[in-house]
């Protein structure tokens, strides 16, 4: 059964994919009130990584609004769509490798959670997906359609149908931002 944080933070989640794609920066209020609504389906359903993660986007919503609000001195947005340097995916590599087993850690120390490696990846990758956005690196559509493809498996496994609705159509939505940003990218000067 659907709760009423989880129809709201449905419609404030797509909402908010649908002004990333257009490079609004209504993303990131939007991120942030749709987290709040997900940290209570997320706590109440035992994924306490996801229910964790949700009050870190909180925080990265804040911290992505500001970096796609900077102006630089002509007034022109500072941050433009770009690709991931190799020095980037390298990062993004061990930040995985650290990350994963230590929210996994985590979860199998202090939570009675039964799939502490899916959540634990799921959360991992959505962090690294998330500051990737936030720096307007194209690549991050490729990070969240992993996302959102693993989400609806681990979603579904909990009986959350609404959101396996709303992940599913993420990851269409995932696969349109890296068409529409690739094609802002190869048409700037």
């Amino acid at each position: 059964m659907m709760s009423p944080a989880e129809g709201v933070g449905f419609v404030l989640a797509l909402l908010m994919v649908l002004c990333s794609i257009r490079e609004l920066h209504w993303t990131w209020p939007l991120a942030a009130a749709s987290s709040v609504m997900y940290f209570f389906v997320f706590r109440d359903s035992g994924l306490y990584a996801e229910a964790g993660l949700q009050l870190v986007f909180v925080t990265l919503a804040l911290w992505g609004w500001w970096q796609w609000m900077r102006r630089d001195a002509s007034q022109v947005t500072a941050l433009q769509v770009q690709r991931v340097r190799r020095s980037g995916v390298m990062l993004g590599v061990m930040a995985l490798a650290v990350l994963w087993p230590g929210i996994a850690s985590l979860l199998i120390t202090l939570t009675d959670s039964d799939v502490p490696w899916w959540d634990a990846l799921v959360v991992a990758l959505s962090l690294i997906g998330q500051v990737m956005l936030g720096r307007k690196l194209i690549e991050n559509w490729a990070v969240w359609i992993v996302v959102n493809a693993l989400s609806v498996v681990l979603f579904a496994s909990r009986g959350l149908w609404l959101t396996v609705v709303l992940y599913s159509i993420f990851l269409l939505l995932s696969l349109q931002g890296w068409r529409v940003w690739r094609s802002r990218l190869a048409t700037r000067p």
